[in-house]
């Protein structure tokens, strides 16, 4: 619930201010904030009270609720020591995962098992005491007031809340302070904070309306406006408020004194892992370790022996070995049950240990990737292992994981949105109900610089035109409200990669709850309050990153698909990196399905450098990132032409000969500063982290000492200075090589299936695609196919006796190496699981359906519904057996005659008993009629497998555009591109007109497809006035656009609109027809007998007439098509010669 407005630095300091001795935390229903307040309060010499709001059932948590608010209660819970901390954890979890109908609700069942070292309060207007209070229930409240102070002794309080504007709270404090009194209950006031200021009531209530997607002029909505006093009041005004009860105030003390909670931070609590009697976690480690490196090599060298004992003695001294064995196992495990693992990610790589375990497999001797980037032994955290796993198997991953350490040992985390200030600007736009240009042309000023937020005072200061809009009174106030929202979570979501394993349950670290939308179980605490990598004052749980990465479910697939369809195994993993069909594929920038490489820029820069060599793709990588995509033409310069490098001395070649004299790499400031200044790697290392926090006395003093060292080394006071100006530069953009190294075997990985095995890796590609549940999921597969078409390779129809769940191959001897690929069932819409497994089920039992009847008798026709059937039809998959027209028009009756005759063998056993299947003998007896227009049925295959496959309606015209567009969509890239004008050629796939709110101008919103990819476009009013009812979907357009910056997206900002005429793209079709030409003076009777000629050969080819015309012959094309062939041109030659 968005109705908290506070924000914890400066909610702590007003209580600073006030002179508060002690602060509580009280979030309704969960516990998200407790860690970070604590370590607020801690360093700010704040007492901190950790509790929570709680929902309570009023029967038993299992109960669902109704509607929202039938069945929960709030009630006030502190903790009062540690005991009573975790007990709060395990409450919070057990609402979540067993209460959870709305919102999370424990019960009193739950919550007296696990009371001790908890302080209760009777809680505000909506607790269970107070609702029977208000509803006239005295006694049964009593009773429930006697009930806790049992259950709670000493440790229950009766609450008082004072807000003048409550009309019914008056009475009620009465009535509680009289039941207090009988009971012989200790009162309690409490302050009710949802903000930390009074001028911060309509920026809350802005909040809410963004929570309940309402209008701030909505009347009739969730509001605390009507008693606008939910601020963090002062000692004064608590003691006039409370002057009647100062007992109440003085028990505020009283709590806060028994609440003595120490949690503690900054210490690493590993799992256990299972090693055999006799080893220690070190020793086992130490003995896989040995044993692999003998594994990947016999003899291995000094160098190898040496580098492993030295990264063995780092991981052993830190207490570390836990850590790798743990990652060892899971990944070794994924990797023998045939799920797809990634080379490596992050620093990983530069580690030989990970090498031997299995945990990488970039050996990094090979690529000259140092330890200290990875582990540095002067660092007091635990390394971080990233893993990628295929996407579609990661799961299972996770699955073995809990099962191996105990299902609430282990957990993903949570993460937390904040508005922004792009965000906050649009939100609060939008609830103020400005028109949407107003809030979006304030939003698009605010500097948007990857890895540096702009905060909208900073903004205001920074842009010239934002300062003027805040001089008006209405984006003031817009401005101002969205500065108080800034900030302030949004919304939580799970992180994409981030695992915990505990030694033991979580609740005992954080509490946790089940993501709605995805069911996975979840902490409560983000990284910032777990991960001692993140923060040195979190929990300290060992966190792991399993990330999901498609392309390693493409790989796998590929993988797979060889083995079937070639009979080879191939080891993905140990691939020679100086294949040439590799490179020629690279450098042709013929590269879509290649990870990283994909990108329009990416191939031009692939086409400019002509890759040859594995570490030219780990340079690529690095280097095509806003800052570092400056010095590329310097790279491409010196790799073409060597005698060009220059290098900043000559000692430091080995440093930068394999990246052509140009720093790429965060690695190569540890080896120049070992050259050159004498630093350990280690040293050099903390040297590189100190430069990238850009604090003044940390470069100062590190470039003293730099200077100082070089210099005693003999190198010149020029060259030191000139030297570390390079690595100051650019420690703001080097990148990790180990990170670019493993990305770059990826890319060299689908590179290579792609070069020696297209057929099997663009079905993989497609099969991974269609099967996954991205937004762009069909342009991907449009992507794929379109590329496959350009490679050669046949793309076949859905057929119900040939497709398979994905994306399959199958004999062609027309197509590339032999093999079409065949549409798979998964990629046609409408077409679920269930039905897909009851076909292949049933094709695999009785072998191929005969007819479309035949299908219909033998699957089941709960699964494989009407809507299911219908989409088989549209696309295809049943041209066997008839025309589409046919299925369709009598589909009903159809279905009816077959289970008819279903129901009648039903009946009569015994008259086909010993004749076998009879349903193998069912033909079709209904009526064959035409079939639907090719405009029709290309508008099926568009609708439900996403493409057009056999051909594209509009093709002539798409043709005539794309050759005049200027630009590609799947070239544009926002961070080069932002700004600049282009002229797209493409149709128009969706598209939507309306009016803006202010003046009631026409405006319009849409997407064009160029084939290379899609990308939204906006019109508006001023350009779109002569456009007003014009444009529609699926018309083929011109657009001359400005690339605009949406949200992090490119999007078209649209300039001018050209529909081109449809004689001009007759004609500039005509490229690919055939020409027949008439001479001058051919005789009248001569045309008849052309014409007569071409109509008696009807087809699909496309003839255009040309007819002297003076100087510029008239074309004309043919209203219809006609089967071309050498025969028909021979005959028109001889006739028209006569």
């Amino acid at each position: 619930m968005l109705d908290g407005l506070s924000k914890v630095a400066p909610l702590i300091k007003r209580a600073k201010e006030l002179e508060f001795p002690a602060l509580a935390i009280t979030d309704h229903g969960g516990m998200y904030g407790a860690v970070t307040f604590y370590n607020a309060c801690k360093k700010n010499e704040l007492k901190a009270i950790i509790g929570v709001e709680a929902y309570m059932a009023k029967n038993s948590r299992f109960d669902k609720q109704t509607k929202m608010g039938s069945d929960q209660f709030h009630l006030l819970l502190l903790a009062q020591n540690m005991q009573g901390y975790q007990n709060l954890m395990k409450l919070v979890s057990f609402a979540n995962l067993e209460g959870f109908s709305y919102k999370p609700r424990m019960d009193e069942e739950i919550l007296f098992k696990y009371n001790e070292g908890i302080i209760c309060t009777s809680g505000c207007m909506s607790s269970i005491f107070n609702r029977l209070l208000l509803d006239g229930k005295e006694e049964e409240a009593i009773e429930k007031f006697k009930l806790y102070k049992e259950k709670f002794p000493g440790r229950f309080y009766v609450e008082l809340q004072a807000h003048p504007k409550v009309k019914e709270l008056k009475a009620l404090t009465k009535k509680l302070v009289e039941i207090a009194r009988q009971l012989d209950l200790p009162l309690v006031a409490t302050n009710d904070v949802h903000y930390i200021n009074p001028d911060d009531a309509t920026a809350q209530d802005a909040l809410l309306c963004v929570q309940t997607r309402k209008l701030i002029s909505d009347t009739k909505r969730m509001t605390m406006m009507d008693s606008p006093d939910f601020y963090l009041r002062t000692a004064q005004e608590m003691e006039e408020l409370f002057h009647e009860y100062p007992e109440a105030l003085e028990n505020t003390v009283k709590i806060a004194d028994q609440c003595d909670l120490e949690i503690p931070t900054g210490k690493l609590h590993f799992p256990i892992f299972p090693v055999p009697e006799g080893e220690t976690d070190a020793t086992y480690f130490t003995k896989l370790a040995y044993e692999g490196l003998h594994k990947k090599w016999a003899k291995p060298t000094k160098e190898m022996l040496d580098r492993l004992q030295y990264e063995i003695d780092i991981i052993v001294q830190k207490g570390y070995p836990t850590y790798f064995l743990i990652t060892q196992d899971f990944v070794n495990w994924a990797k023998d049950n045939g799920i797809g693992v990634g080379p490596g990610r992050g620093s990983a790589a530069g580690s030989l240990v990970a090498f031997v375990l299995g945990i990488t497999t970039m050996n990094p001797l090979e690529h000259g990737l140092p330890f200290e980037r990875f582990l540095n032994p002067q660092r007091p955290t635990p390394p971080d292992i990233d893993m990628d796993f295929a996407d579609d198997r990661r799961d299972e991953v996770l699955q073995y994981v809990a099962q191996k350490y105990g299902e609430d040992h282990v957990a993903q985390v949570i993460t937390f949105g904040r508005m922004e200030a792009r965000v906050a600007v649009r939100d609060i736009g939008r609830v103020l109900g400005l028109p949407y240009e107003d809030p979006d042309k304030v939003a698009k000023l605010i500097p948007n610089i990857p890895g540096h937020k702009t905060s909208l005072t900073d903004a205001i200061q920074e842009v010239a035109e934002l300062g003027e809009y805040y001089k008006q009174p209405k984006y003031k106030e817009l401005i101002d409200l969205a500065k108080k929202v800034e900030g302030v979570i949004r919304h939580t979501s799970v992180h994409a990669a981030a695992v915990v394993i505990a030694d033991k349950p979580l609740y005992d670290y954080t509490p946790f709850q089940k993501d709605q939308a995805s069911g996975k179980i979840v902490t409560q605490y983000d990284m910032y309050s777990l991960d001692c990598n993140v923060s040195d004052d979190a929990i300290g749980l060992l966190k792991f990153d399993f990330l999901g990465l498609r392309n390693l479910s493409i790989i796998q697939t590929a993988v797979n698909l060889i083995k079937k369809y070639k009979k080879k195994e191939i080891d993905i993993s140990n691939l020679p990196l100086d294949d040439k069909k590799t490179f020629e594929l690279l450098s042709s920038g013929e590269t879509t399905g290649i990870f990283q490489l994909e990108s329009g820029g990416m191939r031009r820069v692939a086409k400019t450098l002509q890759p040859n060599q594995f570490s030219d793709i780990t340079a690529m990588v690095a280097l095509y990132r806003p800052g570092p995509m400056d010095l590329i033409p310097t790279f491409i310069e010196g790799k073409h032409n060597p005698d060009k490098v220059v290098y900043p001395h000559e000692s430091l070649k080995g440093v930068l000969q394999e990246t052509y004299g140009v720093m790429v790499y965060q690695e190569q400031i540890l080896q120049i500063a070992n050259v050159m200044a004498g630093y350990t790697l280690s040293e050099a290392d903390i040297l590189r982290r100190a430069i990238g926090k850009k604090k003044k006395y940390l470069l100062d003093e590190n470039k003293k000492r730099f200077t100082e060292q070089s210099l005693a080394k003999g190198y010149t006071k020029e060259v030191a200075e000139k030297v570390w100006g390079f690595i100051e530069a650019f420690a703001n953009y080097g990148f990790n090589k180990a990170h670019a190294a493993s990305y770059a075997m990826i890319a060299y990985e689908t590179a290579y299936l792609k070069a020696h095995f297209p057929a099997e890796y663009m079905t993989a590609l497609m099969s991974v695609e269609s099967g996954s549940h991205s937004a762009n999921r069909d342009e991907k597969v449009a992507v794929g196919i379109d590329a496959s078409k350009k490679m050669g390779l046949h793309i076949l129809p859905p057929d119900i006796n040939k497709s398979n769940i994905d994306f399959n191959l199958e004999p062609d001897e027309n197509s590339k190496g032999g093999l079409a690929i065949r549409f798979g069932f998964n990629a046609i819409k409408n077409v679920g699981a269930a039905a897909i497994e009851n076909i292949v089920a049933t094709r695999d039992k009785i072998g191929q359906f005969q007819s479309f009847s035949h299908f219909l008798m033998t699957t089941d026709n709960r699964k494989v519904n009407k809507k299911v059937l219908e989409s088989l039809i549209k696309v295809g998959a049943f041209d066997q057996f008839a025309s589409r027209a046919s299925m369709l028009s009598q589909l009903e009756e159809i279905r009816a005659k077959v289970n008819q005759f279903s129901s009648d063998i039903d009946g009569q056993d015994g008259l086909f008993s010993g004749l076998g299947d009879s349903s193998q003998n069912i033909q079709d007896t209904f009526p064959k009629l035409p079939e639907y227009p090719q405009a029709e049925l290309l508008s099926f295959e568009k609708e439900l497998l996403g493409v057009y496959l056999t051909d594209h309606p509009l093709a002539q015209a798409l043709e005539y555009v794309i050759k005049r567009a200027n630009k590609e969509i799947s070239e544009i890239e926002l961070s080069v591109h932002q700004d600049q004008t282009f002229t797209f050629g493409g149709v128009i796939s969706k598209f939507r007109e309306t009016v803006t709110k202010k003046t009631g101008a026409k405006m319009a919103f849409g997407t064009i497809d160029d084939r290379t990819g899609s990308i939204d476009f906006v019109i508006f009013p001023k350009i779109y006035e002569e456009l007003a009812g014009k444009l529609t979907a699926d018309m083929v357009v011109l657009l001359r656009a400005k690339v605009d910056n949406r949200d992090d997206s490119a999007q078209l900002m649209v300039e001018k609109v050209t529909i081109p005429e449809e004689n001009l793209v007759n004609l500039a079709g005509s490229e690919k027809h055939h020409e027949v030409f008439i001479p001058r003076k051919t005789d009248q009777s001569v045309l008849q007998e052309v014409g007569k000629m071409l109509k008696s050969k009807p087809g699909n080819d496309r003839v255009v007439v040309v007819i002297p015309n003076g100087g510029e012959p008239k074309r004309m094309l043919l209203p219809y098509g006609v089967a071309w062939s050498d025969e028909l041109q021979k005959a028109l030659n001889d006739l028209l010669e006569k």
